[in-house]
């Protein structure tokens, strides 16, 4: 079937899912959209006050018809907070506390700030199953380690988003949960036998396809079994074999940012685009490397691509046929009542625990273990200084701390030492063992998952290290 030259270039735009900087919106991006970009994604770097944050999205979509995305899971990956940190708990929390009632609640609340917004995608929830603890990418992002619980928080968060108007966007795809690669950084590998795939990773996104999600990420993972030594994300066998074909599914599939290493590194951002559409993806997100250059750059690929074979013009059309009917959806939905915010405070403090008593805080020092951001998180503020004003708050590296030192200041005071996943990090474990022999009566406090723990002391866990989280925690002291 024939294409002009405009309308196939307008296909190939229509894929595409960019990034800019700043908090308004650039000549080019919406230059774009009236040729037919896709939409856009926005980072934390994109985002200041909401009553902004309205008006850059008002701006884009007065350019054009572009689907709005960010990531907002709650907890530690949060754009709507990102300078202040989240009022809603992440995942693990929400699996802890395992009430499928709150997870829909507070799903309901951030899609009725994100519709507010103007944002019409979310990339959320994160629907995988967290099998290795040392998983340096997804950890509290994941509701959990077990499949079926996971599948029904996801379905409750798919249902929260989508009851507002905001589509849900299940990740990623077949399953990053069992890896200990970061996929920013190189193609991880989830070297299981299909059946394992099936009663593991996969419980979750059937789960999501049940509960009408209208798009799904794909993860950077390779599954050999499957995929060979290539990423999922530019998979035919797991994108058309496995999603649409065994598991049904019919809905947009969007690729994770293709700017990461583990696309760039091997085929690159262009090469990646096209193998990612041949293998079925509908949107392709860009990430936020990639410049107006690079778009065009992109651009060119996909149309020379379709022009040589390596990609039919058939499936720029499904892509587009799926990508429209989402913008339809959208727009079409009108929002269910707003949940109250408090609703992330109240699944704070459910998922909160405390095991041991602590005594009541006498001039606290409080030693925060820092801990290296992810790239997924960013480089959003965490911690309990905000909640505990009269406490003296020190930030250390693990490595270049001193027990000695630390335990002098702390002499005839509360101590309290708040750590960040320390299962990941052996200096971390070594620092906060060292406290705690020599302060046994120290209270520790765990801001990732609670997977290691000191012997003898007071010990909080909160399941992630999101404001609402540091705020259950420091109320379980202070009341």
């Amino acid at each position: 079937m024939g294409h002009s030259d405009r309308g196939l270039r307008r296909l190939a735009a229509g894929t595409l899912l960019a990034a800019f900087g700043g908090t308004s919106a650039p000549d080019w991006v919406l230059r774009g959209l009236e040729d037919g970009l896709g939409g856009v994604t926005l980072f934390g770097f994109n985002v200041g006050e909401p009553a902004a944050l309205g008006a850059l999205t008002a701006a884009l979509r007065a350019a054009g018809d572009p689907v709005i995305s960010l990531d907002e899971e709650g907890g530690d990956v949060t754009r709507l907070a990102y300078h202040v940190g989240s009022p809603y708990p992440g995942n693990a929390a929400l699996g802890a506390v395992d009430d499928t009632g709150l997870t829909r609640r507070v799903y309901r609340a951030i899609g009725s700030e994100l519709a507010a917004c103007g944002v019409t995608l979310d990339m959320a929830p994160d629907a995988d199953v967290n099998t290795a603890a040392d998983n340096p990418v997804i950890g509290t992002r994941a509701f959990g380690d077990d499949p079926a619980l996971v599948a029904r928080h996801t379905m409750a968060a798919v249902e929260g988003l989508q009851a507002m108007g905001v589509a849900a966007c299940v990740k990623h795809f077949p399953g990053h949960g069992a890896t200990t690669v970061d996929s920013h950084l190189a193609v991880p590998v989830v070297d299981v036998p299909l059946d394992v795939l099936r009663s593991r990773e996969l419980v979750p996104f059937q789960a999501a396809i049940a509960a009408g999600t209208k798009s799904i990420m794909t993860a950077h993972v390779a599954v050999p079994v499957l995929t060979g030594d290539r990423p999922a994300t530019l998979s035919p066998a797991a994108i058309t074999g496995l999603l649409r074909d065994d598991l049904g599914y019919r809905g947009v599939v969007i690729s994770d940012a293709l700017d990461m290493q583990a696309i760039t590194d091997g085929v690159g951002l262009a090469g990646g685009a096209v193998l990612s559409l041949a293998a079925g993806a509908d949107l392709l997100c860009l990430g936020p490397k990639p410049g107006p250059d690079d778009v065009e750059r992109i651009i060119a690929e996909i149309v020379a691509a379709v022009r040589d074979g390596r990609l039919a013009a058939a499936r720029l059309e499904e892509a587009a046929a799926r990508t429209q009917a989402l913008r339809l959806w959208s727009g079409s939905r009108a929002g269910a009542p707003a949940e109250p915010v408090t609703v992330g405070l109240d699944a704070a403090r459910r998922a909160v625990r405390l095991d041991g008593s602590p005594g009541p805080l006498k001039d606290p020092l409080v030693v925060e273990l820092d801990t290296p951001p992810t790239i997924a998180v960013g480089d959003v503020p965490w911690g309990v200084a905000p909640w505990l004003p009269q406490a003296e708050v020190v930030r250390v590296r693990p490595a270049e701390a001193s027990a000695a030192d630390l335990l002098g200041r702390a002499v005839d005071r509360s101590l309290l030492v708040v750590v960040k996943d320390a299962h990941r990090y052996a200096d971390s474990r070594a620092l906060v063992s060292e406290l705690v022999t020599a302060r046994p009566d120290a209270i520790v406090v765990e801001m990732g998952l609670p997977v290691w723990r000191p012997g003898g002391a007071a010990y909080i866990a909160t399941y992630g290290a999101a404001r609402a989280n540091a705020q259950a925690a420091m109320e379980l002291l202070t009341v």
